[in-house]
């Protein structure tokens, strides 16, 4: 069972282990405008895809406006952050925060994409929530890049997934 930990604390994770080499699973989320949104699976481009708590922490948000900078410049990649928090909230934060360059959505119903992806925490004090982790899908399906990051309350490696971005061209 893979973990992560919540300020120290292991934290295990329930749903499907998804691992470099496997087929990406397709999951809907929903986005700011209630619309569904697919990800993972074949796409015609790269998916960068990010799971994190909730955009109202002040990781959370960094970590979204980083890489709303970040692939800014990479018309190769599709990306999409997915929390728990409600759409309207989603909605709110892009607008104050000027998130144009990729999508949020909320897997708040069935956390559809966090069970398919291995990772919902199962038990602490973020119980239900996704945990911090980085996907990268090439075009066809395959997860090359993955990063559940070991500390919920630290950021991710930046630099890795852009590189793995680039290499999946």
């Amino acid at each position: 069972m893979a973990t992560t930990k919540y300020l120290g604390a292991t934290v295990n994770l329930t749903g499907t282990t998804i691992n470099v080499g496997d087929k990406a699973p397709s999951a809907v989320a929903i986005g700011t405008d209630l619309s569904d949104v697919e990800i993972g699976g074949a796409k015609d481009k790269i998916q960068l895809i990010i799971t994190l708590p909730s955009l109202d922490t002040d990781t959370c948000a960094a970590e979204t406006r980083r890489f709303n900078e970040d692939v800014n410049n990479l018309d190769i990649c599709e990306t999409t952050v997915v929390s728990m928090d409600l759409p309207f909230a989603s909605e709110r934060f892009c607008t104050t925060q000027g998130i144009e360059n990729l999508t949020v959505a909320s897997d708040y119903i069935d956390k559809a994409l966090s069970k398919a992806y291995g990772v919902l925490m199962q038990d602490g004090k973020l119980k239900g929530l996704s945990a911090r982790a980085v996907f990268v899908i090439d075009r066809s399906g395959i997860v090359v890049y993955k990063e559940i990051v070991e500390e919920v309350t630290a950021e991710p490696n930046y630099e890795a997934a852009l590189d793995a971005i680039k290499e999946a061209r």
